[in-house]
């Protein structure tokens, strides 16, 4: 089984959009472990509905859009992080985690710890605004201390390449390209903000193939996917 994992530095930074748009250069099955917020779309159905391709069910799906954590207590239960092993899949899975590194899954327990047991290649999401070099390198570092294999950092926004640079340098990371704000997402209806920019939601709505195929466009002509196909390449290190 080849496995990648997407994260991110924070919530709500595009990680979904740049998921989809790697489950369809990849022809790979999706897998969100943890969904927290079910007021709109899922992120297996953004995924699904921009990829074309499958997702498999979540591990746990929770009402309230917070932390897993606070989440599953709102609902009287608690995750079990035993229950979310990487899925046997044919072919590629993409697995996406909520929020950044260090959201707790239950009480005892963070994303990072579960990113760190399975042992799979990581790509980390990380946007192009200010902050991001603070964030992106502390996320870096919590990846790297905890043994996980980093492929590199992709990034989502307007071009920084100074700033992307400095990230990459301090951060001892590869560069994986950065995912532009995509017009046709902007305005394409029960999608995130976090998809095409600040003004995603807005009037005008695109019909949504348009949105799937600006997607694909933008992710073959701005994502390395020599470097992330290298990474698969090596083989499950479980």
């Amino acid at each position: 089984m080849n496995t990648l994992v997407v994260t991110g530095t924070d919530t709500g930074i595009g990680k979904t959009i740049f998921s989809a748009g790697l489950v369809q250069a990849l022809e790979a099955t999706y897998w969100k472990p943890v969904q927290s917020g079910l007021e709109e779309e899922t992120d297996s159905q953004i995924v699904t509905r921009l990829s074309g391709r499958p997702a498999l069910p979540e591990g746990y799906l929770l009402q309230l859009p917070a932390s897993p954590h606070l989440s599953a207590e709102a609902e009287e239960t608690e995750i079990d992080p035993d229950r979310l092993e990487l899925p046997q899949v044919d072919g590629v899975l993409v697995a996406e985690g909520a929020g950044g590194l260090m959201v707790p899954l239950n009480r005892r327990a963070l994303y990072l710890d579960l990113i760190a047991r399975w042992g799979a290649p990581v790509i980390l999401c990380a946007r192009t605004q200010l902050g991001t070099i603070n964030h992106t390198l502390l996320s870096l570092k919590a990846l790297q201390d905890a043994g996980s294999d980093v492929v590199g950092v992709a990034f989502i926004g307007n071009p920084e390449p100074e700033v992307e640079e400095t990230i990459c340098q301090f951060g001892k990371a590869a560069h994986l390209g950065r995912l532009p704000y995509i017009e046709a997402l902007r305005s394409a209806p029960g999608v995130g903000s976090d998809a095409g920019g600040p003004a995603a939601g807005g009037p005008g709505a695109t019909r949504p193939e348009e949105g799937a195929e600006a997607l694909a466009t933008a992710f073959a002509e701005n994502i390395n996917l020599d470097l992330i196909r290298e990474a698969l390449s090596k083989g499950d290190p479980a």
